[in-house]
C-alpha cells in the first residue's frame, strides 16, 4: 500500500512541477497549490496511516504508547495548509493586480522591470 501512496505522491508532485515550470502566472498558481498539497501528504503519511489508537497518554504514563498515532506531523500538516493557503491567495491576488495593470499574464511579455535595466550600472545610477 506504500507503494501506491509514494506513486501518487510522485504523480501529484511531478503535475505540480510541470504546472510550475509553464509560462502562465496562472498554472505556475495552481502548481505551487499541487506541490504543497504533495508536501502535506508526506508529511501526513510519515506520521503512520491507519493508527488505531489515538494519540492520549494514559493516566500515570509519562509518554505515548508505541501503537498511537503521532500527534506532531498531524499540527505540521495543519500548520503547512495555512501557511499554503495564504501564499496562493497572495499569489492569485498578485496576478490579479498584474493583469490588471498590463493585461496580461503570460510571462514572456511581463518585462518592464527588465527593460530599466539594472539599478547597481553607472547607467542606470546617473538617469
Amino acid at each position: 500500500m506504500n507503494l501506491v501512496y509514494a506513486a501518487a505522491l510522485a504523480a501529484l508532485m511531478g503535475c505540480g512541477l510541470y504546472m510550475l515550470l509553464s509560462r502562465q502566472v496562472v498554472r505556475i498558481i495552481l502548481g505551487i497549490a499541487l506541490i504543497s498539497a504533495a508536501v502535506n501528504f508526506v508529511i501526513f503519511f510519515a506520521g503512520r496511516i491507519g493508527a488505531s489508537v489515538p494519540p492520549l497518554i494514559i493516566e500515570g504514563e509519562t509518554a505515548l504508547g508505541p501503537d498511537t498515532a503521532n500527534p506532531l506531523p498531524q499540527a505540521l500538516v495543519l500548520t503547512a495548509i495555512v501557511i499554503g493557503f495564504s501564499l496562493v491567495a497572495f499569489a492569485a491576488a498578485l496576478a490579479l493586480k498584474t493583469y490588471r495593470e498590463t493585461g496580461t499574464l503570460d510571462t514572456r511579455e511581463l518585462g518592464d522591470a527588465e527593460a530599466l535595466g539594472s539599478p547597481y550600472t553607472k547607467e542606470a545610477s546617473s538617469k
